[in-house]
Protein backbone atom coordinates (compact mmCIF):
# COMPACT_ATOMS: atom_id res chain seq x y z
CA UNK A 1 0.00 0.00 0.00
CA UNK A 2 1.40 3.44 -1.12
CA UNK A 3 0.82 6.55 1.41
CA UNK A 4 -0.71 9.03 1.48
CA UNK A 5 -4.16 7.09 0.53
CA UNK A 6 -5.95 8.99 -1.52
CA UNK A 7 -10.09 9.32 -0.88
CA UNK A 8 -13.03 9.64 -3.46
CA UNK A 9 -14.39 11.76 -3.25
CA UNK A 10 -12.22 14.32 -1.95
CA UNK A 11 -12.92 15.68 1.16
CA UNK A 12 -12.45 19.40 1.69
CA UNK A 13 -12.98 23.15 2.97
CA UNK A 14 -13.52 25.93 0.98
CA UNK A 15 -11.80 29.05 3.09
CA UNK A 16 -15.38 30.76 2.40
CA UNK A 17 -17.52 28.08 3.89
CA UNK A 18 -15.13 27.80 6.50
CA UNK A 19 -15.17 31.33 7.17
CA UNK A 20 -18.58 31.71 7.70
CA UNK A 21 -19.37 28.59 9.68
CA UNK A 22 -16.79 29.52 12.01
CA UNK A 23 -17.25 33.49 12.18
CA UNK A 24 -21.24 32.81 13.00
CA UNK A 25 -20.72 30.17 15.94
CA UNK A 26 -17.58 31.71 17.16
CA UNK A 27 -18.19 35.60 16.70
CA UNK A 28 -18.49 36.83 20.14
CA UNK A 29 -17.92 34.30 23.24
CA UNK A 30 -16.68 33.58 26.90
CA UNK A 31 -13.85 31.60 27.73
CA UNK A 32 -13.94 30.11 31.45
CA UNK A 33 -11.10 27.75 32.64
CA UNK A 34 -12.01 25.46 36.12
CA UNK A 35 -9.55 23.71 38.60
CA UNK A 36 -11.89 20.47 39.52
CA UNK A 37 -11.92 18.33 42.63
CA UNK A 38 -13.82 14.91 43.23
CA UNK A 39 -14.82 14.51 46.44
CA UNK A 40 -17.45 11.47 47.02
CA UNK A 41 -17.76 10.76 43.45
CA UNK A 42 -19.22 14.41 42.97
CA UNK A 43 -17.20 16.97 40.51
CA UNK A 44 -16.59 20.58 41.87
CA UNK A 45 -15.47 23.23 40.12
CA UNK A 46 -13.82 26.72 41.05
CA UNK A 47 -13.74 29.10 37.87
CA UNK A 48 -10.37 30.38 38.01
CA UNK A 49 -10.94 32.47 34.60
CA UNK A 50 -13.31 34.34 32.83
CA UNK A 51 -12.71 35.63 29.51
CA UNK A 52 -14.63 37.59 27.10
CA UNK A 53 -13.44 36.82 23.55
CA UNK A 54 -14.93 39.45 20.59
CA UNK A 55 -14.66 39.72 17.31
CA UNK A 56 -13.10 36.32 15.83
CA UNK A 57 -10.68 36.61 13.01
CA UNK A 58 -10.62 34.10 10.30
CA UNK A 59 -7.00 34.71 9.42
CA UNK A 60 -5.66 34.20 13.07
CA UNK A 61 -7.73 30.54 12.89
CA UNK A 62 -5.70 29.99 10.33
CA UNK A 63 -2.25 30.64 11.19
CA UNK A 64 -3.34 28.32 14.51
CA UNK A 65 -3.83 25.56 12.44
CA UNK A 66 -0.65 26.03 10.60
CA UNK A 67 1.48 25.83 14.21
CA UNK A 68 -0.76 23.02 14.97
CA UNK A 69 -2.54 24.15 17.67
CA UNK A 70 -5.83 23.52 16.29
CA UNK A 71 -6.31 19.78 15.09
CA UNK A 72 -9.14 18.24 12.49
CA UNK A 73 -11.37 15.25 14.94
CA UNK A 74 -12.71 13.07 13.16
CA UNK A 75 -15.05 12.02 15.63
CA UNK A 76 -16.25 8.45 13.90
CA UNK A 77 -17.85 6.02 16.63
CA UNK A 78 -18.76 1.90 15.89
CA UNK A 79 -22.32 2.67 15.09
CA UNK A 80 -22.82 6.32 15.78
CA UNK A 81 -20.86 9.57 13.35
CA UNK A 82 -20.50 12.22 15.49
CA UNK A 83 -19.05 14.60 12.79
CA UNK A 84 -15.70 16.04 11.87
CA UNK A 85 -14.25 18.87 14.43
CA UNK A 86 -11.75 21.35 14.79
CA UNK A 87 -10.00 20.69 18.11
CA UNK A 88 -7.67 23.34 20.07
CA UNK A 89 -4.60 23.30 22.39
CA UNK A 90 -5.76 24.27 25.90
CA UNK A 91 -5.35 28.19 26.33
CA UNK A 92 -5.42 28.93 22.56
CA UNK A 93 -8.71 30.07 21.84
CA UNK A 94 -8.09 33.69 22.65
CA UNK A 95 -5.44 33.79 19.78
CA UNK A 96 -8.46 33.93 17.22
CA UNK A 97 -10.12 36.89 18.66
CA UNK A 98 -9.00 40.38 18.65
CA UNK A 99 -10.24 41.89 22.07
CA UNK A 100 -9.69 39.26 25.14
CA UNK A 101 -10.91 40.58 28.55
CA UNK A 102 -10.05 39.22 31.63
CA UNK A 103 -13.51 39.16 33.30
CA UNK A 104 -12.71 37.20 36.68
Amino acid sequence: MSYPIQLEPQPYWGFDDLSNKAGTKLLNCFYVQAEVKKEDGKEFYKYSKVMMLQKFNFKDFLEQIEKGNILVDFDARTGHNHGTKFRMRQNCLPLLYQTASVIV
